[in-house]
């Protein structure tokens, strides 16, 4: 059975900003540069009719294309830290092509995503971490930036149960629309 996910790819100049963050907190299993990514809707593993189902339907979204900027850094749990991550700045395009991809999911029969959407590079697993670790790591790295890069399309990835970082295989691309060019208005009708 395949654990499937939909994300977008990571450029190679925001992936080499990227692993410029690795290194500095003792536990930290960090993230190979080109398994860089933005988790959009984790699928799970499933079998391969369903995997089939999420293939066709994920082929009818259509949203446009749009321009992403990496902002920050944090991590994930608290008291015990299991991941350390580059963030994204909002937008709301992005925000829609995920509700767009978590419909589709619920359509076809998957049970909805628990977790709120927090768009994220995940830079690397921690085991053991201490938090005062996490927390130095960051005071230095806080104010970390890459972009601005434009989104062309979405990836449907699998990966290996138990490797947590990959290696990811990407099993489809599904490309955004092109921005439509503005029409020219003629001199006669900017007057009326």
């Amino acid at each position: 059975m395949p654990r499937l996910f939909t994300a977008l790819e990571i450029p190679q100049s925001a992936a080499m900003s990227l692993s410029l963050l690795r290194g500095g907190v003792p536990g930290a299993r960090w993230i190979d540069r080109e398994n860089f990514h933005i988790t959009l809707r984790f699928i799970g593993d499933i079998d391969h009719r369903t995997a089939d189902e999420v293939v066709q339907a994920l082929d009818r979204v259509r949203k446009p294309q749009f321009t992403l900027n990496l902002l920050g850094t944090g991590f994930f749990g608290n008291k015990k830290p299991h991941s350390i991550w580059a963030g994204v700045q909002p937008a709301p395009e992005l925000m829609a092509l995920q509700a767009d991809l978590e419909r589709v999911c619920q359509r076809i029969g998957l049970p909805p995503e628990p977790r709120k959407f927090t768009p994220h590079v995940t830079l690397a697993r921690l085991r053991n971490a201490r938090v005062d670790d996490v927390l130095h790591y960051l005071t230095g790295r806080g104010n970390f930036s890459a972009g601005p890069f434009t989104v062309t399309k979405f990836l449907l990835m699998s990966s290996r149960d138990s490797t947590g970082g990959g290696p990811y295989v990407v099993e489809e691309e599904y490309p955004l629309l092109q921005p439509v060019p503005a029409r020219p208005v003629p001199l006669g009708e900017l007057h009326p």
